[in-house]
């Protein structure tokens, strides 16, 4: 990605003595070290896990110990996750980064939906690197009364803690789902994340898909079991298809359906209707891994050091929000959703610059069409409120 030299940093590198350079480099060396441990552990947990299991383990569980392991996965590690360049140490980008307009734009769509319910409150889960959190809290003033953020990691937690400490007590933690929830809910690239099943078609019959003990201690291979697990599609389906089912996504959808009592919830992420997620061409999943700026498709290797992610069935998520009680009240693009709530107008006093990171958030290359947005209510009048994201260009229809 194209970026602008640090040029702080190489002023200090001019301008530090030999002596803190290798104090530097030491650190560096540390820091490595440090990380090749926790790789270790990390192997080590899920080789125990696999042992556990019986000799095989499912996809999702590994998953889960790959990314959410305490003090080990990818998230729960110190390794820097977010940021515009491979260089910073990073591994990929989110809109927050991205663009600070991504924020003033949903900020739009928060406000409205605050004094629609007469709310003040915003929950938002997985938070990230405070980006988001900051850009509504700015842009939104004291229509924000409690923002409380839900994230599994502590590390990311702290580097929140520090980014939003300006805005004192009005930013909470908490440590699991409120009884309920009277605002707004936001999900910024969080579903994905989410620990999903691996299916494997055989031409006939579909099965599982885990893993086995690989050739050493630390290394695994890919291995199919007999399962009565399906895609939620009829098919038809190509012999050697693989895919990906998402019940803890969906069960997270049902659980937060069961607490809120008024407001929205919405959620950005990646993903289609399941009619194109499961159309034959889509013969090899979503599976994708990202480190330092770069994607593969393999999550048994440099375990821990990279984002596992699958794209979102949004047909199953509105479903089990509609299984709960809610009302899907609108599914679009992210560029239309930007779009409709005055992304254009935000642009035009800003630098070109700004502008054309912000057009990244739009183009159909880029953000623009890959990223969704789906929008659930409770008690919103939506014929009399109609949600501003979704005046033009709502897809509700092709869930």
């Amino acid at each position: 990605m194209a970026h602008a030299p640090d040029a702080r940093s190489k002023t200090q590198s001019v301008s530090t003595p030999p002596a803190a350079q290798g104090d530097e480099t030491l650190a560096a060396l540390s820091d490595r070290a440090l990380s090749a441990l926790n790789d270790q552990a990390l192997a080590a947990l899920i080789d125990q896990a696999l042992i556990r299991a019986g000799g095989w383990l499912g996809f999702d569980a590994f998953m889960a110990l790959a990314l959410y392991a305490p003090g080990l996965g990818y998230y729960a590690n110190q390794r820097r996750k977010f940021g515009l360049m491979p260089q910073s140490g990073s591994d990929f980008v989110t809109a927050p980064e991205l663009s600070p307009l991504f924020g003033r734009a949903l900020a739009a769509q928060v406000r409205q939906a605050l004094t629609a319910t007469e709310t003040d409150t915003v929950l938002e889960f997985g938070a990230g690197s405070g980006a988001l959190a900051e850009q509504l809290l700015t842009t939104l003033g004291d229509a924000v009364r409690w923002y409380q953020i839900i994230d599994l990691s502590g590390v990311l937690r702290e580097r929140q803690a520090q980014r939003l400490a300006k805005f004192g007590a009005r930013v909470q933690w908490l440590d699991s789902l409120p009884d309920q929830i009277r605002g707004v809910v936001l999900g910024n690239e969080v579903l994905d994340a989410m620990p999903v099943q691996l299916l494997h078609f055989d031409g006939e019959l579909w099965q599982e898909r885990g893993l086995v003990a690989g050739a050493a201690p630390g290394q695994w291979a890919w291995a199919n079991r007999p399962s009565t697990l399906t895609p939620p599609l009829p098919g038809p389906y190509l012999p050697g298809m693989v895919t990906e089912v998402h019940p803890q996504a969906e069960a997270f959808v049902r659980t937060l359906a069961g607490v809120l009592q008024k407001g929205l919830a919405l959620f950005v992420d990646y993903g289609f209707p399941e009619a194109e997620y499961y159309h034959p061409q889509r013969h090899q999943g979503t599976l994708m891994c990202h480190q330092a700026h770069r994607a593969d498709d393999n999550p048994l290797v440099d375990v821990g050091q990279k984002d596992i992610t699958a794209h979102v069935n949004f047909t199953g998520l509105a479903l089990a929000g509609q299984d709960g009680g809610l009302d899907v009240a609108g599914y679009s693009s992210q560029a239309n959703f930007l779009f409709n709530c005055g992304l254009v107008e935000l642009m035009g006093p800003a630098s070109l610059a700004e502008r054309a990171m912000a057009q990244r958030l739009v183009n159909e290359h880029e953000m623009g069409e890959l990223f969704k947005v789906l929008a659930f209510t409770r008690g919103i009048d939506l014929a009399q409120t109609p949600l501003l994201g979704f005046t033009q260009g709502d897809r509700s229809h092709r869930l």
